[in-house]
């Protein structure tokens, strides 16, 4: 079986619950997520 990643890059500012919601929607079809936090 091949393992799914998934990245979700943003600036994250702020972090709001809609962020939150994304990433844990990304567990649903991704095995591993990877946030990448970028800077204004």
């Amino acid at each position: 079986m091949t393992e799914r990643t998934a990245l979700y890059a943003g600036s994250f500012d702020p972090l709001t619950n809609g962020h939150l919601d994304v990433l844990k929607a990304s567990l649903a079809v991704a095995d591993t997520v990877y946030a990448a936090i970028g800077i204004h």
